[in-house]
């Protein structure tokens, strides 16, 4: 089975967005299991509520990104370039701009996160290492 950065970028949507939605609706559970221990709500259902909604919105935020940035390689016939990233990054900013009911956090977040995607392309293509473990 492979895994997200071994899918080309232009070819299995579908596997590379399903993939993406699973890891942000478990990095969304983590965080909202998290908030809910530290800011303990005063009824389940609240409770309840707040671990939904930080789920489903992070594993949309993946599914988003993985989405747009393949179907914007395989229409623009350049598969490897960053802008792909930068564009996922933007159509997440603009899904967090959307969920939050404002235009300056959903502008920031689009150049923010586009950015961010941008240089995480690059910075793989360059083979740049930031976690470099110790040899034995």
């Amino acid at each position: 089975m492979k895994v997200y950065g071994e899918i080309l970028e232009d070819t299995d949507c579908l596997r590379k967005t399903w993939l993406a939605g699973r890891l942000g609706a478990f990095t969304g559970l983590v965080a909202s299991t998290y908030h809910i221990a530290l800011y303990t709500p005063e009824t389940y259902l609240e409770g309840l509520t707040r671990l939904a909604k930080s789920t489903v919105t992070m594993a949309t935020l993946g599914a988003v990104f993985a989405a747009s940035s393949s179907i914007s390689a395989e229409l623009r016939d350049a598969p490897e370039d960053p802008m792909n990233y930068f564009i996922g990054g933007c159509a997440s900013g603009i899904i967090i701009g959307a969920r939050t009911n404002s235009v300056l956090i959903g502008t920031s977040s689009c150049i923010g996160l586009g950015a961010l995607g941008a240089f995480s392309k690059f910075a793989k293509q360059q083979n740049w290492r930031f976690l470099v473990h110790p040899q034995k």
